[in-house]
């Protein structure tokens, strides 16, 4: 992973994975596992309301 900036003298931040493929993976995975979360936590909690109405 080359740099066009030859010095660093005078930088305020580093960004050292802009525009990388891996950055988008990332928050593709954390959509994906919030979603599912999200997703199984309201099967759990609806699976438990309808056990709490039968008894």
């Amino acid at each position: 992973m080359g740099s066009p900036i030859s010095t660093w003298e005078g930088a305020e931040a580093y960004f050292t994975g802009f525009g990388s493929a891996s950055t988008m993976v990332i928050f593709l995975i954390a959509v994906l596992v919030t979603a599912g979360a999200i997703y199984f936590g309201h099967r759990h909690e609806e699976h438990a309301y309808k056990s709490l109405k039968k008894e």
